[in-house]
């Protein structure tokens, strides 16, 4: 048996472990059938905003599984950023990220909805209509593409599952969950550590992208309505074959002569 002196250092390791949040051994999150990871999150969309817009998000989630799911939590966060214009990819900006809001707390650029339980045969969490989720672009968010990754838990019959999308994981890592000889569409999630995998999205942002549009097809409208009118009413040419019109029609003279007076003249 271990003396009090010889379990007061272990103690105190414990309470380290604890308040240094080092991780610790987790269960791994149960498997699901691949046929049944793009039933979960579904009809997924995100505006096209101005800087200082906002715009709903879209979205249904459902439960994939033949028995009710618990403790459902769901989850959008941004992650990268690709410049407009140019191709620049990378971590996405500290301050003018896209701000999801529609829950409590303040508006953050992750936010995570807690759904609580679904059923097979029930309805469906969707926005618009169990939650109004939203996203703005603040006043100085930079143009480009804001991509926006997913995340999905819940309990079933005991068991947790996680599905998260392609957006939490290295290259690397996806790599090596998706190398299989003869089958490029092969994707094995127990290397990843989840149950499956998710969609995920995009916000756009671009400075008033619809305005210039209009204007271009109005003007064009404009040119051809003038150019409709001009052919309509201008003065019509005569044949660009090369004949000449003949003179005005008359009456031909009479193998009478103009000074007929009886049958025989």
């Amino acid at each position: 048996m271990r003396s009090v002196g010889q379990l007061v250092p272990l103690l105190l390791v414990a309470v380290l472990v604890v308040a240094m949040g080092i991780p610790t051994t987790r269960a791994a999150p149960a498997p699901l059938n691949p046929s049944l990871y793009g039933r979960f999150l579904s009809n997924l969309s995100m505006p096209t905003l101005a800087p200082g817009d906002s715009g709903p998000v879209g979205f249904s989630l459902g439960d994939a599984l033949g028995t009710p799911i618990t403790g459902v939590t769901l989850t959008f966060d941004v992650y990268a950023f690709n410049a407009y214009p140019g191709n620049a990819t990378g971590p996405a900006p500290a301050d003018g990220a896209p701000l999801f809001a529609g829950a409590s707390g303040a508006p953050s650029s992750s936010i995570t909805l807690s759904v609580g339980s679904l059923s097979p045969n029930g309805p469906m969490f969707a926005s618009p209509g169990a939650v109004d989720l939203t996203v703005a672009a603040p006043a100085g968010s930079p143009q480009g593409t804001y991509a926006v990754r997913t995340s999905l838990a819940f309990t079933s019959n005991g068991s947790d599952y996680l599905l998260e999308s392609r957006g939490y994981f290295s290259a690397s890592e996806w790599a090596n969950a998706t190398a299989a000889p003869h089958s490029p569409s092969y994707l094995n999630a127990t290397r990843l550590g989840v149950s499956g995998v998710l969609p995920e999205s995009a916000v756009l942002v671009r400075s008033n992208p619809y305005p210039l549009v209009l204007a271009i097809v109005l003007g064009g409208s404009v040119v051809l309505a003038a150019l409709g009118g001009y052919w309509a009413v201008r003065w019509r040419p005569g044949s660009k074959s090369g004949a000449v019109a003949g003179p005005p029609p008359s009456h031909a003279d009479t193998a009478f002569g103009k000074s007929r007076k009886s049958d025989g003249d």
